[in-house]
C-alpha cells in the first residue's frame, strides 16, 4: 500500500511538473523567472522581518514588565519602522504574485487554445466521445471550462501554494533555532531514572503538527474527488443551458420545454448532491482545523507556564517563546491550513493533465488518410469507418476533374455527410489517398454564423476589411438577401435572427463573395424554395466554371440533377452491418 501511494505521488508530481515547466521554458521565460525570483526574495525578506519582530517582542514585553518607559517608547518607534518595512514587502509580494499569475494564465490559455484549435483537434476530441471501446483514454468533458476556469485556478493555486510552502519552510528554518534556544530542557524521572529532553518546545510543536497533519489528511481526503466532480457537474449544467439557448427555436417548436426542464433539473440535482457532499466534507475538515488552530493559541503558554511561574523566564521571553512557537507551529501546520486549497488544486491539476494527455494523444495518432493538394478532386482506395470502428465505406476510388459537377447521392444513413467531411480532411477514421483541389470552399447544411457585425459574419473567417461594402452588398444581392445590405454594421446573434433559409443564403453569399474555384456543398439549399434553389445553383455553376474549378454537392431533390453532369452514388454492399461503396456514373 505504501509503495503504491508513493508511486501515485511520484506520478502525480511528474504530471503537475510537466504542466508547470513549459511556461518557465517558453519565450517569456526570463520575465517569468525574474518575477518568480523577485517573489521568492520578497518572501525571504518577509520572514526576516518576522524574525526581527520576534526579537522585538522580547525587548518590548520585558520593558513593560520592568516599567522601563524609555525602552518602551524606543521600541514603539522601532516597531513602526519594522512594520512599515514589512508592509512594503507584503504589498509588493502581493502585486508581483498577481502579475506572475496573470502572465502565466495568459500564456497557458494561449498555449491550449493554439493546440486545441490546431489541426481540428477540437473536432476530433468531440468525435472521440463516440468511439466505444476505444483503447485510448476517454475524451475530456467540457474543454472550454478546462481552458477558461481550470487554467486560472491552476496558475493561481500553484503560485500561492508553492510560495506558501516556501514561506513555511523558510519560517521553520528561521524560527526552529530560536525556539530551541528559548525552550530550555525538560527534565523528568521515570522508573527511578532521570531524563532530560533538550529543545522540548520544538518537539512538542513537531508532535502537535504531525498529529494534526495526519488527521487532516484522513478527514479531508474525500475533498479531492468531490472537487473534481463538482467542476464537471457545474460545467455540464452550464453547457446544457447553452444548448437550450442555441436550439431554442427547435425546442420550442417540438414543445420540448418540459423535457429540457427535466434534463436541466437532473443535471442540477447531480450538481447539488455533489455540492452537499462537498459541504459536509468541508464541514468535518473545518471542525478539526478550527479546533486545531484555537488549541495552538494557548498550547505554548500551557507548556511554558511552569518556567514562567518559577521565575526561570520573564514575560518578554515567554512572549518570544509563544511567538516563535506560533511561527514554527504555523509552518509545520501548512498542510492543515491549506488542505482544502490543496484538494481543489489537485482536482484542477487532474483535469488539466487529462486534457493535456488527450491533446497529446490526438496529436500523436497517425493519419490513416494521406492527403495532398492538386488541381482536381481524386480519391484512391478510400475506406471510412465510424468512430466505434464499424466499417461504413468499402475501399472506393473516384475522380472529379475541373469542369465536372458531381452530385453525391445515396440512401439515408449511407454516409454522405461523413464522406463530405472526409473530402474536407476532417474525418479521422478514414484510410486511403485523397487529392484535394486548391481554392475550395465547403458549405455545411447548417452554417456557422458568428455573433457580431453582419460584415464580419459575411466575410468569416476572413477579416471584414478585406472586402469593401460594394463587394459585400453584391454578394448579398446575388444570394437573394438584398434587404441585408443596410445591416452590414448591425451587431446581432445572426443564427437566431435569421431564418433557416436566410442562414443558408448567407453561407452561399460567402461563397459568391470569395469566388473559390471549387465548391463542395452538403444539402446547402435544403431550406430554400425550389425557384431560389435553382437560381443559386445556376450562380454556383457559373462561378465554378468561370474560376476553372468544379462542384460537388449532396442533394436529394431530383430537380438539381440538371445542374450536374456526374453522379457519385453510394451503393449498399452489406446489410449487417450496413456497408457501402462509391460508384461513379454520368448523368
Amino acid at each position: 500500500m505504501t509503495v503504491s501511494k508513493f508511486r501515485l505521488f511520484r506520478d502525480t508530481s511528474r504530471r503537475i511538473l510537466a504542466l508547470s515547466m513549459p511556461y518557465f521554458r517558453s519565450d517569456e521565460r526570463w520575465q517569468a523567472r525574474g518575477l518568480l525570483a523577485a517573489i521568492v526574495a520578497l518572501n525571504l525578506g518577509a520572514v526576516y522581518m518576522l524574525v526581527l519582530i520576534n526579537d522585538w517582542n522580547r525587548v518590548f514585553y520585558d520593558a513593560l514588565q520592568n516599567k522601563q518607559a524609555d525602552v518602551f517608547w524606543h521600541q514603539l518607534s522601532r516597531f513602526a519602522l519594522l512594520a512599515f518595512a514589512y508592509i512594503v514587502i507584503a504589498v509588493y509580494k502581493f502585486y508581483l504574485t498577481q502579475w506572475l499569475e496573470l502572465r502565466w494564465r495568459a500564456w497557458m490559455t494561449r498555449h491550449y487554445l493554439d493546440r486545441w484549435l490546431a489541426n481540428h483537434l477540437f473536432y476530433r476530441l468531440e468525435l472521440a466521445r463516440y468511439a466505444e471501446g476505444a483503447a485510448h483514454q476517454a475524451p475530456p468533458d467540457n474543454p472550454d471550462q478546462r481552458i477558461q476556469e481550470d487554467v486560472n485556478l491552476f496558475t493561481s493555486l500553484t503560485v500561492s501554494l508553492s510560495m506558501g510552502l516556501l514561506n513555511a519552510v523558510v519560517t521553520l528554518a528561521s524560527f526552529v533555532g530560536i525556539l530551541w534556544s528559548l525552550s530550555g530542557n525538560f527534565a523528568f524521572s521515570l522508573g527511578g531514572s532521570d531524563y532530560n529532553i533538550p529543545g522540548f518546545m520544538v518537539w512538542m510543536a513537531v508532535l502537535y503538527c504531525v498529529a494534526g497533519s495526519v488527521a487532516t489528511h484522513y478527514i479531508g481526503r474525500p475533498l479531492i474527488g468531490l472537487n473534481f466532480g463538482q467542476k464537471r457537474y457545474e460545467a455540464d449544467f452550464r453547457s446544457h443551458m447553452g444548448r437550450v439557448r442555441e436550439y431554442s427555436e427547435s425546442i420550442a417548436l417540438d414543445l420540448g420545454s418540459p423535457v429540457e426542464n427535466e434534463n436541466l433539473k437532473q443535471r442540477f440535482g447531480r450538481l447539488m448532491a455533489n455540492y452537499i457532499a462537498l459541504i459536509k466534507a468541508q464541514k468535518r475538515l473545518v471542525w478539526f482545523t478550527n479546533f486545531f488552530g484555537q488549541a495552538a493559541v494557548v498550547f505554548p503558554f500551557i507548556v511554558a507556564a511552569p518556567r514562567f511561574f518559577s521565575g526561570a523566564i520573564q514575560l518578554g521571553e515567554l512572549m518570544q517563546i509563544a511567538s516563535a512557537f506560533d511561527r514554527v507551529q504555523g509552518s509545520l501546520s501548512w498542510l492543515v491550513d491549506n488542505y482544502d486549497s490543496l484538494a481543489s488544486w489537485r482536482a484542477t491539476s487532474d483535469r488539466l493533465t487529462t486534457f493535456e494527455e488527450n491533446l497529446t494523444h490526438a496529436q500523436a495518432v497517425p493519419e490513416g488518410l494521406r492527403t495532398e493538394l492538386g488541381d482536381d478532386l481524386q480519391i484512391d482506395q478510400l475506406s471510412i469507418q465510424l468512430p466505434n470502428g464499424q466499417p461504413l465505406l468499402a475501399p472506393s476510388s473516384a475522380h472529379a476533374r475541373a469542369g465536372q459537377k458531381v452530385l453525391l447521392q445515396g440512401p439515408s444513413g449511407s454516409g454522405k455527410s461523413t464522406l463530405f467531411r472526409t473530402l474536407a480532411g476532417l474525418w479521422p477514421h478514414a484510410h486511403g489517398t485523397l487529392s484535394q483541389p486548391q481554392r475550395v470552399m465547403y458549405i455545411p447544411q447548417k452554417p456557422y454564423l458568428a455573433n457580431g457585425p453582419l460584415r464580419n459574419t459575411l466575410a468569416y473567417p476572413d477579416a471584414a476589411s478585406t472586402y469593401d461594402d460594394e463587394a459585400l452588398c453584391e454578394a448579398l444581392c446575388q444570394a437573394q438577401l438584398p434587404h441585408l445590405c443596410t445591416e452590414l454594421d448591425r451587431e446581432d446573434a445572426w443564427s437566431q435572427k435569421l431564418s433557416g433559409g436566410e442562414q443558408q443564403r448567407l453561407a452561399l453569399a460567402r461563397v459568391l463573395l470569395k469566388r473559390p474555384a471549387w465548391v463542395m456543398a452538403d444539402e446547402a439549399t435544403s431550406a430554400l424554395d425550389e425557384d431560389t434553389e435553382q437560381l443559386l445553383y445556376q450562380r454556383l455553376v457559373a462561378l465554378t466554371q468561370s474560376q476553372g474549378g468544379g462542384l460537388v454537392s449532396i442533394a436529394h431533390r431530383p430537380e438539381l440533377a440538371r445542374f450536374h453532369n456526374t453522379r457519385w452514388r453510394l451503393e449498399e454492399v452489406s446489410s449487417a452491418p450496413r456497408r457501402f461503396r462509391l460508384v461513379s456514373e454520368s448523368i
